[in-house]
C-alpha cells in the first residue's frame, strides 16, 4: 500500500509539519494533482484546506506540474523545478516526476490556504454570554 511522508507548510509563520500517512489514511491523496485544493481533514487537520504544491519519489526525482500523469519522464528542461539553469539559454535532459499522486510518490509538500475562522468562535461566545445575562 501507499506510505507518504506530507510537509504541511504554514506561509504566515514560515513553519512547517511533517504527518506519515499510511494505508488507509493515504488512500485519499491517489490521483490527485499538483493545485488540487484539499480539505485539511485528509492530513489531520480539521477546519483548514490545503494546496498541494508538489513532491517527490523514492528515488528523489521531483514531481513537476507541466508533465502529466503520474509517469517518470526524461524531458528537456531549460529552468525550473527539477534543474537550476547556470546560464541564459541553458538547457539539459532530466528526469522528473509527473504532476499526479501515485504509489511511487514518497513526498507530499503542501500549504495551508485558508484556516479556520476565529471570528465565528467569538461571536458564538459573546451571544452565548448575552443569553445567559
Amino acid at each position: 500500500m501507499a506510505k507518504f511522508k506530507v510537509v504541511i507548510s504554514d506561509p504566515e509563520t514560515g513553519k512547517s509539519n511533517v504527518v506519515e500517512l499510511e494505508d488507509a489514511r493515504a488512500v485519499p491523496l491517489i490521483g490527485r494533482k499538483i493545485g488540487d485544493v484539499l480539505d485539511g481533514t485528509v492530513v489531520g487537520l480539521s477546519g483548514y484546506k490545503v494546496l498541494i504544491t508538489g513532491g517527490t519519489d523514492s528515488s528523489g526525482f521531483p514531481m513537476r506540474p507541466d508533465i502529466h500523469g503520474g509517469i517518470k519522464a526524461r524531458v528537456l528542461i531549460g529552468r525550473g523545478i527539477g534543474y537550476r539553469a547556470k546560464g541564459k539559454g541553458d538547457r539539459r535532459r532530466r528526469t522528473v516526476r509527473g504532476n499526479t499522486i501515485t504509489e511511487d510518490t514518497a513526498q507530499i509538500n503542501m500549504k495551508i490556504i485558508e484556516k479556520p475562522s476565529r471570528k465565528g468562535r467569538k461571536s458564538e461566545e459573546k451571544t452565548e454570554s448575552k443569553s445567559e445575562t
